[in-house]
């Protein structure tokens, strides 16, 4: 039997559709293994379309960040057993102080990291880090490193994911969304930020049967300006804001799906479709080494890490054309990656079997 847990996940908005997403999925897994989640979060607004059933579950609270700093709302709160700082936030010094007040023991405290391929994320998964300071001075947080290998956290997935997907009707997702897809035309949907391939690529669409599916936001607007000049525009049309389950559908309809950032490049694995992942761009040009980390252990053929690098900016030569041949090795590194990906165990399983043992301990 599993013990039931109730969960405080902190989480501040950077990217919405990326650290929001991950909370997300995570509270949604959860929630499905019987648990009990408040959700903090400093700007939840996006959940209005990404998760519009979120205020009406049971055992979920979604409360502003804000909250937990406040008197009123302290002196009402159940104690947790795990906090979870999701993407390195650090929790408010007031919820703390309450926490160490209020707590019988120490709550398990995990610090939730970014995903990353790169070879230091097995050594730091799992260690604790001793708070030296503040209210909760001698307390241990553990770091818990989502990841591509066994020695990893592993990947956010859900438990019926492959029953939905062998569920899923493509033909008619197709037919609903690009009715005028061309015989032999490619399907594409982009979920980027303002990559400076971009022109390149519409340029190339041109005169194809290719039609591409441009997601809201920012990718919406980046195309709008790229297509400014163009004496000829591409197949191309504008899609609306969709829960988690229908970006899911995108994924899967589409023949090619570039996603950003880290919910949506998890989310192209598990479409086994091929993708062009847009990392989020770092100053220090960090991301660079994150990027080529994870395309070495996607054992990605070099046409598919040349045209990552092209749309990341790391290289500024022309966008690879899209050859059958070349798309073809692409399906088989996704298809790879996918059926490898999939005999790992799930991020919501590992970190509770992680909290198990946090708890259990003297």
């Amino acid at each position: 039997m599993k013990t039931h847990r109730l969960w405080d996940i902190f989480c501040t908005v950077i990217d919405n559709h990326g650290d929001l997403g991950v909370c997300w999925r995570l509270t949604r897994q959860l929630l499905a293994q019987g648990q009990s989640v408040r959700l903090w979060v400093d700007d939840a607004s996006a959940l209005d379309w990404m998760a519009p059933e979120a205020h009406a579950l049971p055992h979920l609270q979604v409360l502003p960040w804000a909250a937990a700093s406040q008197s009123e709302v302290l002196s009402q709160l159940k104690p947790a057993d795990v906090w979870i700082e999701a993407f390195g936030c650090i929790l408010p010094e007031a919820f703390v102080a309450h926490g160490v007040a209020t707590h019988p023991q120490q709550p398990a405290w995990i610090n939730l990291e970014y995903l990353s391929a790169e070879d230091w994320v097995p050594r730091i998964h799992g260690l604790p880090s001793p708070v030296m300071s503040g209210p909760a001075k001698g307390w241990t947080k553990r770091f818990f490193y989502p990841g591509f290998t066994a020695d990893t956290g592993g990947l956010l997935r859900e438990t019926d994911l492959q029953e939905r997907q062998q569920r899923f009707d493509r033909a008619a997702w197709r037919q609903q969304h690009a009715p005028n897809l061309a015989p032999g035309g490619l399907l594409i949907s982009l979920f980027c930020y303002e990559p400076a391939a971009l022109p390149q690529l519409l340029a190339q669409l041109v005169g194809t049967t290719h039609h591409l599916l441009v997601t809201p936001g920012r990718p919406l607007a980046a195309v709008q300006q790229a297509l400014t000049g163009m004496a000829e525009q591409p197949s191309w049309s504008a899609l609306p804001y969709t829960d988690q389950n229908g970006f899911d559908e995108m994924l899967w309809a589409c023949d090619l799906n570039f996603v950003r950032g880290e919910d949506s490049l998890v989310r192209a694995l598990w479409a086994g479709q091929p993708f062009i992942w847009h990392i989020y761009p770092q100053d220090d040009n960090a991301h660079h080494a994150k990027l080529e980390a994870f395309l070495e252990g996607m054992q990605a053929p070099q046409s598919l890490r040349w045209a990552h690098r092209v749309w990341n900016g790391i290289e500024n030569t022309a966008w690879p054309p899209f050859k059958s041949e070349t798309l073809g090795t692409w399906f088989a590194c996704a298809t790879a990656a996918h059926k490898r990906l999939l005999l790992q165990k799930q991020l919501h399983a590992q970190l509770m079997a992680f909290v198990q043992v946090q708890t259990s301990s003297p």
